[in-house]
């Protein structure tokens, strides 16, 4: 078996934690006997200060023709100060990716590891068992709405139809049905049109799925909840702004934006992009701080959903438990572990 894997270093710190979780992929496929190929292209602000462009032709080619692509980040100060001027922002070739390759589903896992409990900013008893899959809709809402740009004025719309809800609730469906059973629908159909088509179409399409518990909760609602009993929910879906924030404040919630992993798919035939949520981080850029376990385990999901390597996915899980559990600690966690500490750490446990 052969896996290609496109990889999207981008910016700040994104060369450092992908470098990271090559590492650990080259490890795991060869435990399996897999023959792993890699290719490095120019993405985000990057991309643009060697071609121009954050998304060029040639590194979307060889995203589509990858098994799978593998993302660090992507932004720096120096472009928003650019982007004021009319440049193009880094940030345009990651929502360009998205749309070109549809991928509509983003899947963000927030799990607690048990060793954790006291990294997290609540109540032990409170946060303890917590492990929510937040599926946000990704091509659609807001990011991908019409705007008009103005010092005065200024106007972003919020589109979804039909088909993008039903698409991306199949997803989050199958999810809860293979988890716990129970999905929460995050919207704000009290105020938004848009919402109350989203809410219609859960509602339909949980007729296809009536072993999986349904409930719909308004968003501000459901980041209070967050904070106060997130151990009882299982799987999240929402809209694209919505699962942004909420899956960010989730990943504080079990510890650190560091940790947290993601996986954007689409169409069973098309490759997905994975990726840490967090940031470019340019602060820490170059000072081997960084904590690269959120983009291993984003390669992890890569090998679950573009190789279907169930077990070589677990084993890297397993080994980031495995050295969390015997005391590693990152930076952002309160440690004195750098990228390289933290990955030989990971390697070590494979």
């Amino acid at each position: 078996m052969s896996l290609s894997v496109c990889i999207l270093p981008g910016d700040g710190i994104g060369p450092e934690v992908t470098a990271s979780a090559v590492r650990v992929l080259q490890q795991v496929c060869e435990n399996a006997g897999t023959s792993l190929e890699t290719a490095s292209q120019p993405f985000g602000g990057a991309a643009i200060d060697t071609t121009g462009e954050p998304l060029p032709p040639a590194t979307l080619e060889a995203c589509k023709a990858a098994d799978g692509v593998l993302l660090g980040a992507v932004g720096g100060p120096q472009y928003d100060a650019a982007a004021r001027a009319g440049a193009p922002r880094p940030e345009q070739g990651l929502l360009a990716l998205r749309q070109e390759m549809g991928l509509f589903a983003n899947l963000r896992p927030s799990r607690l590891f048990p060793t954790l409990e006291g990294a997290s900013p609540l109540r032990e008893k409170i946060v303890r068992g917590t492990d929510i899959l937040v599926v946000r809709e990704l091509t659609g809402g807001l990011y991908f709405g019409d705007r008009r740009e103005g010092d005065e004025e200024a106007l972003d719309t919020l589109p979804y139809s039909r088909a993008e809800i039903e698409r991306v609730a199949w997803t989050a469906f199958e999810a809860a049905r293979g988890r716990r059973g129970k999905l929460c629908s995050v919207d704000k159909a009290n105020v938004l049109a848009s919402s109350r088509l989203w809410r219609k179409v859960i509602d339909d399409v949980s007729a296809d799925f009536p072993e999986v518990e349904v409930k719909h909760v308004l968003v501000d609602a459901m980041a209070m909840h967050l904070v106060t009993r997130p151990s009882s929910f299982d799987v999240v879906v929402t809209e694209n702004l919505f699962g942004d924030i909420l899956s960010d404040e989730l990943s504080a919630v079990v510890g650190s934006i560091g940790l947290a992993p993601s996986a954007s798919l689409g169409a069973p035939d098309t490759p997905g992009v994975f990726e840490p949520i967090h940031g470019s981080a340019p602060d820490i850029a170059g000072t081997g701080k960084a904590n690269p376990i959120g983009t291993i385990l984003s390669a992890a999901m890569l090998l679950r959903f573009a190789a279907g390597m169930e077990d070589a996915a677990k084993s890297i899980e397993d080994a980031v438990e495995t050295v969390l559990r015997e005391g590693l600690r990152p930076f952002d966690l309160g440690g004195t572990a750098g990228t390289e500490d933290v990955t030989a750490a990971i390697l070590k446990a494979l």
